[in-house]
C-alpha cells in the first residue's frame, strides 16, 4: 500500500490509557499528555473503564460534533491497541500512535523497534511529514470473519494462545511474564489436529503446534514468528509449525526465526486464510494478545489492505 509521506503533522490528540494494562502508571500517562500538549492545539485524555471502552471512545470522538482528533495515542499493551484499532480502522483523517504500556508490546515494536517511546512520539509531534523522521503509513489489517473484529498484530492458534491462559497465574510483568508463560505451556503442549488453507489451497494438515496469521513479525515482543511479513503488501502471512517440531523447542526457535529452516514449518501468503481444528473441538485462538473464547473449530481471516493509518519511522 502507498505511504503518505507528505501528510501534515497532527494538531489534535485523543490519548487513551488502560489502567489495567501490564505496565500502566499514572506518571506515564501524565508524561504522554504533557508531551502532546507542548506541541498540539488540543489534547484530551481518557482512561478506559472496561473491555471495549477504547473502541467506543474512539468512535465517539471521530463521529461526534466539533473537531475530531487527527491523532489517537494509545498507552497500553497489544490488547488495548487492538481495541483502538477496531474504532480507528478506515477512519478518514485520523492516525494511530502507540506508547508501549503492556506485557509484550509487539504492536509498538512492529513499528518502532526498541526505540524509547519518547523518541518516537516526539518524532510524530514535531518531526512528521515530508522530510521528517516520522511518516504516515497505511497498514493492512485482517478481519476475523467469525467475529467481524479487526486483527492488527496477528492471530495465533495452539501453544501461543494457550500461553495467555497460563499467564494469568504467573506473578511477573512485562515481557518476562509472556516468556515464562510461553515456555511453561510449550514444555507440556500436545499438538492439536489441524488444517490451514490459503486462498483455497491446503498448505498444512496434521498435528499442529501453532498457526500464526498476520501481521506483525513479532509476538510477545521477543518471538520472530513471521520474519518475512510486510505490513502493507496487501497480503496476510501465515506460519504453521507442525507436530514434527517438539513444542518445547518452539520458544527458543522462534526467538531467532530458526523454525523457518525446519521441514515441518510451512510459510505462505494469501488474501484469505482459514485455520481449522479437524477433530471438531474448539480451536485455541488468540489475536492481538486476547484469547478468543467464542471461536468454534475454525477461524477465517480476510485481508483489509491499507485499512489503518499509523505514524511510523520515515526510514
Amino acid at each position: 500500500m502507498a505511504d503518505n509521506a507528505a501528510a501534515p503533522g497532527p494538531t489534535r490528540a485523543l490519548v487513551l490509557a488502560n489502567p489495567a494494562s501490564g505496565s500502566h502508571s499514572p506518571q506515564l500517562v501524565s508524561e504522554v499528555a504533557e508531551l502532546c500538549a507542548s506541541s498540539l492545539e488540543h489534547v484530551e485524555v481518557h482512561a478506559t473503564t472496561a473491555p471495549g471502552d477504547a473502541t467506543v471512545t474512539v468512535r465517539r470522538a471521530l463521529e461526534g460534533p466539533g473537531r475530531a482528533p487527527d491523532l489517537v495515542v494509545v498507552i497500553g499493551g497489544d490488547g488495548t491497541v487492538r481495541e483502538v484499532v477496531q474504532g480507528l480502522a478506515f477512519a478518514p483523517g485520523a492516525a494511530l500512535a502507540v506508547v508501549p504500556g503492556g506485557t509484550g508490546n509487539s504492536g509498538y515494536k512492529m513499528l518502532w523497534g526498541e526505540r524509547p517511546w519518547t523518541e518516537s512520539l516526539k518524532a510524530v509531534l514535531t518531526d512528521s511529514g515530508a522530510g521528517g523522521s516520522a511518516r504516515l503509513r497505511r497498514l493492512d489489517l485482517a478481519r476475523l470473519t467469525e467475529t467481524r473484529q479487526c486483527v492488527y498484530l496477528g492471530a495465533c492458534s495452539g501453544v501461543i494462545a494457550d500461553a495467555l491462559i497460563r499467564a494469568r497465574d504467573i506473578p511477573l510483568t512485562g515481557r518476562d511474564l509472556y516468556t515464562k508463560a510461553f515456555a511453561d505451556t510449550a514444555a507440556a503442549y500436545v499438538p492439536y489436529p489441524g488444517r490451514v488453507t490459503v486462498d483455497g489451497r491446503v498448505v498444512h494438515e496434521g498435528p499442529t503446534v501453532l498457526a500464526n496469521v498476520g501481521g506483525g513479525r513479532y509476538r510477545g515482543g521477543r518471538y520472530l514468528v513471521l520474519p518475512d511479513s510486510l505490513l502493507d503488501d496487501g497480503l496476510l502471512d501465515v506460519c504453521v509449525i507442525g507436530g514434527g517440531v517438539p513444542a518445547a523447542d518452539v520458544p527458543e526457535l522462534t526467538r531467532t526465526a530458526a523454525h523457518m529452516g525446519l521441514p515441518d514449518t510451512v510459510y505462505a501468503r494469501g488474501r484469505t486464510i482459514t485455520v481449522e481444528r479437524t477433530d471438531g473441538h474448539r480451536l485455541p485462538l488468540e489475536h492481538d494478545g486476547e484469547y478468543q473464547h467464542g471461536i468454534g473449530p475454525s477461524a477465517t481471516f480476510e485481508v483489509m489492505p491499507g485499512a489503518l493509518a499509523v505514524w511510523a519511522p520515515a526510514t
